[in-house]
């Protein structure tokens, strides 16, 4: 199977890092230094997981010449969809499939539009990953994760092929007869706890040891609660408590992305995240008064540092 990697930082690095040291074939998509270190001495992987290991990989930003694939993982900031889905295009034939792993809750739909539902399988991982330099990626604590499955739900043949796929390049993995239920209670999880991190700039010891940060966060999850039940979306009974657990398990000296972002002047998945909270509260008629003012709060920084990287 011919894989490709669609963005090469922390989650795209990490996993493509994995399937790459089981020797199979894949390709990184990425540009820049980046993309040069990795062409000349390898993807370099640091992992709590798994170790520290390297491995001779192919990076490009040339699809066009690579023609078609069997596998593109979508792992590019939500941002980047736009430009990142016609840099896929030429690699999609009649039976590629698209998995996206991003944040967000939309990215299905996106990529569904843009290729067809038929090729377009969604998942999520959880995982703390970055790049620490040029041909260097990070993945940080015991977190290192992936469930996806089809978007109309169901086991399928492709789907228990590429569990295998997957597990022989070990990863942890899960196939999962509804993945869109997986993609909403991470949506919660991570849009709720990722504002709040981003307004606050603190750690996850802090946030979840703070007991007035810590209830603010569990009253962020509430709301985007209220607004999937609203919108019919099958999340479960036990999401808060899951949240709960999800945040306490995440290395106590790091941030959320979104956070870092925010932090470093990089571009950030405020409108994904937050803004889209605020946009699908508003459609079904549900209050977001805690989502509206993080984002009236982070937009001023969000449009800065836009502003910043245009000059």
């Amino acid at each position: 199977m011919k894989i490709a990697i669609m963005g090469a930082g922390g989650v795209g690095g990490y996993f493509g890092g994995l399937i790459a040291r089981a020797g199979m074939d894949v390709i990184f998509i990425a540009r820049g230094p980046h993309k040069e270190a990795i062409n000349r001495d390898g993807l370099t992987v640091e992992s709590g997981l798994k170790g520290q290991f390297n491995v001779s990989a192919k990076a490009t930003d040339d699809t066009v010449s690579l023609g078609h694939v069997d596998l593109v993982i979508f792992t590019v900031k939500m941002y980047h969809n736009s430009a990142a889905i016609e840099t896929v295009r030429p690699m999609v034939g009649p039976d590629t499939i698209v998995l996206t792993l991003q944040n967000g809750i939309d990215n299905g739909d996106q990529l569904s539009t843009a290729f067809g539902k038929e090729k377009v399988m969604v998942g999520m991982a959880v995982v703390q990953a970055r790049i620490e330099k040029p041909g260097v990626v990070a993945q940080l604590g015991h977190l290192g994760s992936v469930t996806f499955g089809e978007i109309e739900g169901g086991i399928t043949s492709r789907g228990q092929q590429l569990r295998e796929l997957f597990a022989q390049a070990d990863w942890s993995v899960e196939l999962t007869d509804n993945a869109m239920r997986a993609l909403w209670r991470k949506f919660i999880y991570l849009t709720g706890s990722a504002g709040v991190n981003a307004v606050t700039q603190i750690t996850y010891g802090e946030m979840r040891t703070l007991p007035e940060t810590r209830a603010l966060i569990i009253n962020a999850w509430r709301e985007i609660v209220d607004v999937a039940r609203a919108k019919g979306a099958d999340i479960g009974d036990d999401i808060i408590p899951w949240c709960e657990t999800s945040l306490d398990s995440f290395a106590a000296d790091g941030m959320t992305s979104l956070g870092n972002d925010f932090r470093a002047g990089r571009p950030v998945e405020l409108e994904g995240l937050t803004g889209t909270v605020v946009r699908m509260g508003a459609e079904v008629g549900v209050p977001t008064p805690i989502h509206s003012t993080i984002y009236a709060l982070l937009k001023p920084a969000a449009l800065r540092i836009e502003s910043n990287l245009s000059k």
